[in-house]
């Protein structure tokens, strides 16, 4: 029973994990997909908001999509379309085009996730949860740090299309495999009809939500009327959302689940596990690449080290929750995040790659016991007969919580480049003995390079002042990264004692 459960499991996570690894493999291919189609960088975002918004609407509502169509059978849909339209994008031969299809390839991908912990939960007894959820946790988190050190790879050495060729043979095995290998669940098939209001509302509120997360930093948030319609558009549609559902009686998402405490609480920590996960991911390649000169590759492959530790403690993880409560087990992995996040201040201008790996290393520590016990703690009260819907809610709640997480986390670090900008100015006075010296040191400089006799000495005061200002803004930009950290820092220790306090009751049936 055990290793048939684990093939399974092995099975459905192929495909979630393409899924995963396909969101940040783009990410790093943007700017060869832009010069290759002849398209401005601002305009190929649209390759990753299109995915995204097209993911985020259907991801509440694939549970009920499993209990329509059957989960075995929307499962399969799933990954063929995800296929399809992974081959669709490889071809594309201008950017609208593969806009549309990335819309189609969204669509698609968005029930891969759910149905995958939905059917590895089910596919193992309730004291082998830990286990079970220990491999969900390797594909959430690996994936994403995986997917930097592979598009950079691929892009670097083939073409950008490859980081869609390469989902086809992938996509085809998964698909046979879960056909043969995956069985079929008794209660799957529902008979209720669709919720055309409450989709329509949902897609409209989850859609201009996520258009706006990904474009509020380039549009300055609130100072555009733009996204701040959005916004409100988003608050209402979701708001009105919540008042529909909540009076149906088969909703097309399930909001009535919130009504236990334990899997209210589990998706909160799933937000932000979300955003730990996302945003480190984020900062550390943006860091080496901007500041540091290193490529894509090179980038991604610092990444990599945390995913090796991801796979040796996620075990760990799976089999502590048989020692210890969950939310002691939270806390500990809450704690060690806020560490590792306080321990990443140490970075310079001379930190070498050793160093970023040791970094990122400490960062990841602590994840595989925020996901395996957050998981357990979300689950632990759900039905079988619920675990489709609950898959769905607590994916879209990690979903949720990277996007507000890198859109506010990239705002802050502007806001802060800024603080520390000025505050390094205000220092730049000749009664400052590290201004008298980099005065010196840069008007040598740059009368080394160049004959004192073609300068005068206003283009040595306007050289000097210009390496000047760019090594401010260059200290003010690696400030700027400091203070994000121990802000991160500061949230997790905050989390971790929220933790404690996770209620540890009674189950409570789902009404």
């Amino acid at each position: 029973m055990k290793s048939k459960s684990l093939v399974i499991s092995f099975v459905v996570s192929i495909a979630a994990f393409m899924e995963i690894l396909d969101t940040t493999v783009t990410n790093v291919a943007l700017t060869h997909i832009a010069g290759d189609l002849g398209a401005g960088m601002e305009e190929s975002t649209w390759i990753l908001t299109s995915y995204l918004v097209t993911n985020a609407i259907i991801l509440p509502v694939s549970g009920w999509c499993s209990e329509k169509f059957g989960r075995k059978r929307y499962f399969i849909v799933c990954i063929v379309g995800f296929t399809i339209a992974s081959f669709l994008c490889g071809i594309a031969t201008s950017l609208p085009v593969l806009v549309f299809f990335r819309l189609i390839q969204g669509l698609a991908g968005g029930g891969l996730q759910p149905s995958q912990q939905a059917i590895i939960k089910d596919s193992f007894p309730p004291q082998k949860l830990g286990s079970a959820f220990a491999i969900v946790g390797i594909v959430n988190v690996c994936a994403p740090i995986l997917g930097p050190a592979l598009g950079g790879y691929i892009t670097d050495n083939l073409s950008w299309r490859w980081i869609f060729f390469i989902n086809v043979p992938i996509g085809i095995l998964t698909a046979i495999l879960v056909k043969k290998l995956v069985p079929d669940f008794q209660h799957e098939t529902a008979n209720s009809s669709i919720d055309y209001i409450g989709f329509i509302m949902l897609a409209v509120g989850l859609g201009t939500l996520q258009v706006a997360l990904d474009n509020a930093q380039q549009y300055d948030w609130f100072a555009s009327s733009g996204i701040t319609a959005l916004f409100i558009i988003s608050f209402i549609s979701i708001i009105a959302t919540i008042i529909w559902l909540s009076r149906q009686k088969n909703p097309i998402v399930n909001i009535r689940l919130f009504k236990i405490p334990r899997f209210a609480i589990g998706c909160i920590m799933m937000f932000f596990i979300g955003t730990l996960v996302n945003v480190s991911v984020m900062l550390l390649p943006m860091l080496v690449q901007n500041y540091f000169g290193y490529d894509a590759t090179t980038a991604g492959l610092i990444l990599v080290p945390g995913g090796i530790v991801i796979l040796l403690l996620m075990p760990v993880a799976g089999k502590s929750l048989k020692i210890f409560k969950l939310k002691y087990l939270i806390a500990f992995g809450m704690f060690i995040s806020a560490g590792s996040m306080l321990f990443s201040q140490g970075i310079s201008l001379q930190s070498d790659k050793t160093y970023f790996i040791l970094v990122r290393v400490m960062q990841i520590l602590g994840t595989p016991f925020l996901f395996v016990p957050t998981l357990s703690v979300a689950f632990c009260d759900i039905s079988t007969k619920e675990s489709n819907n609950a898959s769905a809610i607590v994916s879209l709640m990690k979903n949720l919580g990277g996007s507000f997480g890198i859109s506010l986390i990239i705002s802050y670090m502007d806001h802060r480049q800024q603080i520390e900008q000025a505050y390094l100015a205000s220092h730049l006075t000749l009664d400052h003995i590290g201004y008298t010296l980099g005065l010196n040191q840069y008007t040598a400089i740059i009368q080394n390079i160049h004959l004192p006799s073609l300068l005068n000495s206003n283009t040595v005061i306007y050289g000097t002042m210009m390496k000047l200002y760019q090594s401010l803004q260059l200290q003010a930009d690696i400030l700027a990264y400091i203070d994000t950290f121990r802000l991160l820092g500061c949230l997790f220790l905050a989390l971790a004692f929220v933790a404690l306090a996770l209620p540890t009751g009674k189950k409570q049936p789902v009404k």
